[in-house]
């Protein structure tokens, strides 16, 4: 048995499943990135590499997973640790948690990627140090994630913050790329959509092209909604998008026209309200590792 506790962390996104074992994100002994294929071919890849990590390190003590969604993240459910319907296809009514649980024998937790994401920068990245924080991404999809003391917050399921309607901007009249909604944010300003109506990525436009501001006055309009609706202490913005650059400070404007100086907190006035994430493109298997951890202290009590 390890002296030094070690967990299983699993970050299952649309096009990779990213699985590690360690003590915590800051000492990964041994870690896969693994094709998001059809499940029957997935799951007994990640299964061969939990096998091998056993048998190198001995017993876990805990298994965290963050999951593209939706997800069943109700406990008392008999579909708990299912996917559903969602973008993936082949994954409809898949238990991602199960099989898992009975292979290690370990106490184990689920949530969504980006509520992952959200523990993952709570706990170690830049919403560490507040009380609660919103984690928003920016990608193949738009999501966002509620942190706090600690935990994430659902409620009747899972938060679906980049599904949430928005004023059109006035030079916009692309229809929505969301087979939900049309126009939501999602529709509106992720990855495909921005490769749907212009033909390519952000980061592969011009600095001053104009659909920059399009863009920018969209997530604003997001990020508002959230102060309004949940006042965290901080907003973290990350995701593909995002990493094109240029864009946490428009946005931040944004948000503050859509504000209108309404709640006058003086953080709100500053730099760094909103920011971009500390972990990086680790902040997934980052939750995933603290969902481990909670899982195992929980156990233990």
């Amino acid at each position: 048995m390890n002296a030094t506790p070690l967990y299983a962390a699993i970050e299952a996104g649309g096009t990779k499943i990213n699985v590690a074992v360690g003590s915590g994100p800051a000492d990964i002994r041994r870690r896969a990135r693994i094709a998001t294929r059809h499940p029957d071919e997935t799951m007994p890849e990640i299964a061969a590499f939990l096998d091998g990590a056993v048998a190198e390190f001995g017993p876990l003590a805990g298994l965290g997973i963050a999951t593209f969604g939706p997800a069943d993240l109700d406990p008392a459910s008999p579909t708990y640790g299912c996917v559903f319907a969602g973008t993936k296809p082949g994954w409809d009514d898949t238990d991602i948690l199960g099989p898992f649980v009975r292979q290690l024998g370990c106490p184990a937790a689920i949530d969504t990627d980006v509520n992952g994401a959200a523990l993952g920068e709570a706990r170690w990245g830049a919403g560490k140090g507040f009380e609660s924080i919103v984690y928003f991404t920016v990608g193949t999809g738009i999501g966002g994630g509620f942190v706090q003391d600690e935990k994430t917050r659902h409620g009747l399921t899972h938060p679906e913050m980049g599904h949430v309607l928005v004023r059109r901007h006035p030079h916009d009249a692309y229809p929505g790329i969301c087979r939900f909604h049309g126009d939501c944010v999602e529709g509106l300003a992720s990855g495909p959509a921005i490769r749907d109506r212009l033909g390519a990525p952000l980061d592969e436009l011009p600095e001053d092209h104009p659909f920059r501001a399009i863009l920018a006055d969209y997530l604003g309009q997001l990020c508002a909604q959230a102060v309004f609706l949940l006042s965290p202490q901080r907003i973290v913005l990350g995701g593909g998008v995002m990493n094109a650059g240029g864009l946490h400070g428009p946005v931040t404007d944004a948000m503050r026209r859509y504000l209108a100086g309404f709640i006058p907190h003086p953080r709100l006035k500053g730099d760094d309200y909103l920011v971009p994430p500390a972990l990086g493109d680790d902040a997934g298997i980052a939750g995933a590792f603290a969902l481990a951890m909670d899982a195992s202290r929980r156990a233990s009590r």
